[in-house]
């Protein structure tokens, strides 16, 4: 059975996620439907791109992934099917696929296919259940449109290394208020060379911290730094919500200075 995956900020409250729901059953007999997250912050592909390149890669080879954030089309922001590393992706150009993938995709092709309906304001339903459906039946993408090179970039911020320091921000907060870093392990271990570190955030002066492995390496209420399965940086607090007690948000500056 094919099986197809919805991120959207659609929510639960409107009946966006159920029209779409309906209309890939109507199309896709005994399709498997995976709701990933409705709760992206309404038109913010950062928090989409985060998700989403966290998840696809856990699902079989052949999953389809439609992308309900930032759909309206321009010329700009053209409607998208992508064929990547064994996976398909649809939705809009945005800057959000620059976001997902490291690299130039393999396959993409920009939609030409009429809506199923008169009007321009559901695309994920009028459009890319069309697409879904196409290719849940086996057939190319190349005959869903033209073909299409150079994604729409749009620059996550990246961290900043000097000397011994590096200086990164948060680039998401999970619904535990964990607070996770551009930070990537691959850096810290470089940079860091097995040394001892401290760490400063907004309101905090530099404070040496440990790296721990798990939430419960430390005390109920205390902060613990990790990396987690996505490689990045983790600030927590083991049964706490990080954001609110430690003040910090979307964006806010971390700084890793390593000790000599």
């Amino acid at each position: 059975m094919p099986i197809i995956t919805l991120t959207s900020d659609w929510g639960y409250r409107d009946p966006y996620l159920g029209a779409v729901k309906g209309a890939l059953l109507k199309q896709i007999p005994g399709v498997v439907i995976v709701d990933i997250s409705h709760d992206i912050p309404k038109y913010n592909i950062r928090q989409a791109a985060f998700v989403i390149r966290n998840f696809y890669r856990d699902f079989p080879a052949g999953t389809i992934h439609i992308i309900g954030v930032l759909t309206e089309e321009s010329e700009d922001h053209p409607h998208v099917v992508i064929h990547h590393n064994g996976y398909y992706f649809i939705g809009a150009d945005s800057g959000v696929f620059s976001m997902i993938f490291d690299e130039e995709p393999q396959e993409m092709v920009m939609l030409d296919v009429y809506l199923d309906s008169n009007y321009q304001t559901f695309s994920s339903r009028d459009r890319f259940v069309k697409a879904a459906a196409h290719i849940a039946h086996g057939k190319p993408i190349l005959e869903l449109g033209y073909s299409h090179t150079g994604l729409t970039q749009k620059m996550s911020l990246q961290p900043v290394v000097n000397g011994n320091t590096i200086r990164g921000n948060v680039i998401y907060i999970d619904s535990y208020g964990n607070l996770i870093s551009n930070i990537s392990e691959t850096l810290f271990r470089q940079l860091g060379n097995k040394r001892k570190f401290s760490l400063s955030f907004r309101g905090h002066k530099a404070t040496p911290f440990r790296e721990y492995r798990a939430y419960g390496d430390v005390p109920e209420g205390e902060i613990v730094v990790l990396f987690g399965t996505h490689g990045f940086m983790e600030i927590a607090i083991n049964r706490g919500k990080a954001n609110n007690m430690l003040g910090l948000e979307m964006d806010s500056t971390i700084v890793i200075n390593f000790l000599d």
